[in-house]
């Protein structure tokens, strides 16, 4: 949520950052609702001053005429009250609606098409015979079920097993390994948040809504483990000297991939579940920055360490999140498909999010709103797809990168028994 009082002195720069992330909102219109707010709190203070007034002048027991001129004020003072309420409602309503500002070196772009590349790891891995897609490898090494996942639940879901199970529980391992030796926390969040907690982190706007999975208990599924997160520090206030804090959470995630109908249906690419290692960041107004940086030279280094090559793009607007302030995408290369493919993001929300969760931290004298960043440690559908991919052999089998080797107890992927 952006501050009402920025809004005020800044309509322009607020409409236009709305527009270039293809969000419809008339700032013009939300001023009015805030003005009338006010008018109408002006109102409701006279009026309560004069009641107190009329209230201290009274001694004894009052009269008819004191009686009645007390009721016309209370009257009065109700129907302001009552007024001043529903446009609180109506402004709060609107200040919803509106997405973060994003930041002064942000491209301007329409949609994906105007991301930028900002900088590439290795060339794309060369073959001396045809690389297979992940799925195929996967079928003939026993690794991915996706027909006995499709008669138990439906498409976009898929049975993980043998040693597939075993790749994506090293790579957890050693994503909290590397994040703890960092100073994260490791966390197991809740999967389940209120519909408030989702709609104060700012993922209900702009159809959001639609991509999630809700229960009948008005509950939602996360599509990351930052949702539930983030939300940990909800109405708490941290002492300047705990910051930055950090946490590094797994947790299955659940997405209905609305608006992907037809994409990546193939495999465990694009899935309603999966699991994830996700980090947050608390930190000070004005050093998120560079904890924007740090974050995503964390995913750098563990992608390094798997040896997979990758290209860093950074989110133009048409296509930054509705809380986003600043988005980094890292893309791994897949032989499979011979393109590179989103494997992570790390994003700053700034104070957008700890305006709407209440978030603080003590400065002195002062209480200011902490800025939060979120990025992915491993996402594990994609990441064990650009591993299979990128270490295939002409033989069938999978060379296990080396820093993974440890954690599995092998060097290599060959045909597992089929159950």
């Amino acid at each position: 949520m952006l501050d009402i009082k920025f809004i005020r002195e800044n309509p322009g720069l607020v409409q236009k950052a709305a527009k270039d992330k293809k969000i419809d909102i008339d700032i013009t219109h939300l001023l009015e609702i805030d003005k009338k707010r006010l008018e109408l709190q002006k109102s409701v203070q006279t009026l309560q001053e004069e009641r107190n007034m009329f209230t201290k002048g009274i001694s004894g027991k009052p009269t008819d005429e004191q009686v009645e001129k007390g009721k016309k004020i209370k009257e009065k003072l109700e129907i302001q009250e009552h007024a001043l309420n529903a446009v609180k409602a109506e402004l709060d309503i609107w200040l919803l609606k509106v997405p973060n500002i994003p930041k002064p070196d942000v491209k301007v772009g329409e949609n994906e098409s105007g991301n930028e590349v900002i900088r590439k790891y290795k060339e794309p891995t060369k073959f001396t015979f045809t690389p297979k897609d992940h799925l195929e490898l996967g079928v003939k090494l026993g690794l991915i079920d996706t027909e006995s996942a499709a008669k138990v639940s439906g498409t976009r879901f898929a049975y993980l097993k043998n040693d597939a199970v075993l790749l994506e529980f090293a790579l957890v391992q050693f994503a909290f390994d590397f994040l703890i030796k960092e100073g994260f926390i490791p966390i197991l969040p809740p999967v389940l948040i209120k519909r408030e907690i989702m709609q104060g982190l700012g993922y209900m706007e702009n159809g959001g809504e639609e991509d999630m999975f809700a229960t009948k208990d008005n509950l939602f599924l996360v599509g990351t483990a930052e949702q539930s997160l983030v939300p940990m520090h909800k109405d708490e206030v941290f002492q300047i000297k705990d910051l930055s804090r950090r946490y590094v959470g797994y947790s299955t995630s659940f997405r209905r991939e609305a608006g992907s109908y037809g994409k990546d249906t193939r495999g465990i690419l694009r899935v309603h579940q999966f699991n994830k290692v996700e980090m947050v960041s608390f930190v000070p107004q004005g050093e998120d920055d560079q904890e924007h940086e740090y974050l995503l030279s964390l995913e750098e280094k563990m992608f390094q360490a798997l040896n997979i090559p990758y290209q860093v793009v950074k989110m133009c607007t048409g296509d930054l999140g509705f809380p986003a302030a600043r988005k980094y995408d890292i893309e791994a290369w897949m032989p499979g498909q011979e393109k590179y493919r989103e494997v992570t993001s790390v994003s700053t929300t700034t104070d957008f999010q700890s305006r709407r969760l209440n978030i603080k931290y003590q400065d002195g004298q002062d209480k200011k709103f902490v800025n939060i960043l979120n990025g992915t440690a491993f996402a594990l559908s994609r990441t064990p797809v650009a591993i299979l991919e990128n270490y295939q052999q002409e033989d069938g089998s999978i060379v296990v990168p080396e820093v993974l080797r440890k954690y599995m107890g092998k060097d290599r992927i060959t045909p597992q028994n089929r159950v």
